[in-house]
């Protein structure tokens, strides 16, 4: 399974959590006392070091006063528009692991898209 803390996708969304707060103008020790929380949890957080479960997504957006089923609605639709902009491209150390595999027979070039060097 691939791992999405890091993915094009996670980054939409911290990015979409972000901005929300900061068109609040609130800071993190802002958005931190209508939590609840220390401004440290909320910049984990917006910073991908801490995942928010659906409940806590609810209560996030609740102190910001944004509706969850809106949030939901345009985040769904972001992430449909970095899906139409293709696959991430492949870091220069990822390409090189793959490189490496096709060259020892661990992976077919043809699943890749890449031609065997």
């Amino acid at each position: 399974m691939v791992k999405t803390l890091h993915s094009r996708h996670n980054k939409v969304f911290l990015d979409k959590l972000r901005k929300l707060r900061e068109s609040r103008n609130l800071r993190q020790a802002d958005l931190a006392l209508l939590l609840g929380r220390s401004q440290g949890s909320v910049s984990y957080v917006e910073s991908g070091q801490t995942r928010l479960d659906i409940i806590g997504l609810r209560d996030w957006l609740e102190a910001l006063d944004y509706s969850f089923l809106r949030f939901l609605r345009e985040l769904n639709a972001e992430l449909r528009q970095a899906d139409a902009l293709g696959p991430r491209a492949q870091s220069r150390r990822s390409r090189k692991r793959t490189s490496r595999l096709i060259q020892a027979g661990g992976i077919s070039a043809s699943l890749t898209g890449q031609s065997p060097e």
